[in-house]
């Protein structure tokens, strides 16, 4: 399994129905953080340090990615997803969690205007991106779709299909 942009390591103790969790983190800052994180997973963890748009493993390396609230920050998201696809083997599952542009226009255009400033504030987090159009552009087959919070926040599933 592999998580990208892993952070603090919230998810870590939540991995029980795996084998090993490769995580990628760009931010050494956030790899020291995760360390305590780390040792109560149940399961062992890999840290590397990279980014989701130069992933540094092999083609069809991962039956599972993970991404959660990372895809607002990647500077190149469309690259993270050539990534995911490329490193994720075939039927490979893919879920994410991420926060997204509203469907209603007047709250997307109040995120729209937002964004720029808090791209500066927030280590470059946008909050109007459409990640799971990306997803569906990008050839993944979404299988199950969640949205929390007036549609704010998604959950989503989706196989890639080579």
């Amino acid at each position: 399994m592999l998580e990208l942009g892993s952070g603090t390591g919230i998810n870590f103790p939540l991995y029980t129905e795996c084998e090993k969790v490769t995580a990628i983190e760009p931010s050494p800052y956030m790899i020291e953080k995760s360390l305590e994180k780390k040792k109560q997973s149940v399961v062992p963890i890999e840290l590397v340090q990279a980014s989701a748009e130069e992933l540094p493993f092999a083609d069809n390396t991962f039956d599972t990615v993970v991404a959660t609230l990372v895809f607002c920050t990647i500077p190149n998201p469309e690259r993270a997803m050539l990534e995911m696809k490329r490193v994720s083997k075939p039927d490979g599952k893919i879920l994410l969690f991420e926060h997204v542009k509203m469907e209603n226009r007047v709250l997307a255009a109040l995120q729209e205007g937002l964004t720029p400033v808090w791209k500066k504030i927030c280590d470059g987090c946008c909050l109007d991106r459409d990640t799971l159009e990306l997803l569906i552009a990008h050839g993944f087959d979404v299988t199950e779709v969640h949205k929390y919070y007036r549609d704010l926040f998604i959950f989503a599933e989706a196989i890639n299909r080579k």
